[in-house]
């Protein structure tokens, strides 16, 4: 991991207590994994899942780091630079 990112300094939110994807519940849908906006808290379903919450937040912010939100899982992924810059 480790490579060059250049949003590292958007980090504002590092963890969550929310263990669900809020749009995937509103319409009865399940959700593979979780992913957590690091920029504003948002919690969405990973690309796996059938809605991809994450990444439709990512395109309509562009807010540009999210991680993983499932247990024992710590590492970001950035939409904009296509890398794994770090673990939290």
């Amino acid at each position: 991991m480790a490579e060059n990112c250049s949003h590292l300094d958007q980090i504002k939110v590092k963890s969550t207590h929310t263990h669900v994807c809020e749009e995937c519940l509103k319409t009865g849908d399940r959700w593979v994994h979780l992913r957590l906006c690091l920029s504003c808290g948002h919690v969405g379903c990973c690309d796996s899942s059938k809605n991809k919450h994450a990444t439709k937040h990512f395109r309509a912010t562009t807010h540009p780091l999210v991680r993983s939100a499932e247990p024992g899982e710590s590492w970001v992924w950035c939409y904009v630079d296509e890398l794994y810059p770090m673990e939290l």
